[in-house]
């Protein structure tokens, strides 16, 4: 396997599981690239692979595409990043993932208690939101986003 070797939609579908229309909509978003062959057939350098698994990987840990399109900004669209390139990438994304735990560990403190929405139907509301006071503050669960934001 040659790195400047080009790949068939149908190939870059069998060697990643994505479909035909979800690389048309990568590539639409600037997130991988394709080439066009004489007969107007895309092609996909080998590298786009790693974008691809990259790309998934994301998705199953819940970093929105466009972090991956800001992240993959950094990166050479025409070769295969580094391994240092890619640890970057990873302590980026790190970081996001470690704010979203804290943000989770917050979540579920909170729940065993009041979240400060407002409702008033918890006895202990009264004492932990008395006069309603939190929703002078904001909509919603407002001790949760304040506790986000910290």
């Amino acid at each position: 396997m040659d790195p400047e070797d080009r790949l068939t939609v149908g190939e870059v579908m069998h060697r990643t599981g994505v479909s035909a229309s979800a690389l048309r909509f990568y590539e639409a978003k600037g997130l991988i690239t394709a080439e066009r062959n004489g007969g107007n057939q895309r092609l996909y350098p080998r590298h786009m692979l790693r974008r691809i698994s990259l790309i998934l990987v994301a998705k199953r840990l819940g970093i929105h595409l466009t972090s991956v399109a800001e992240i993959f900004a950094t990166l050479p669209a025409d070769s295969a990043p580094t391994q240092e390139e890619w640890q970057r990438v990873s302590r980026a994304w790190k970081g996001e993932l470690e704010g979203r735990r804290r943000y989770i560990e917050n979540l579920e403190h909170q729940l065993t208690s009041c979240i400060g929405c407002g409702c008033l139907s918890m006895k202990s509301c009264a004492l932990m939101n008395p006069e309603d006071g939190l929703g002078r503050r904001g909509q919603g669960p407002v001790r949760l986003e304040e506790a986000s934001r910290c």
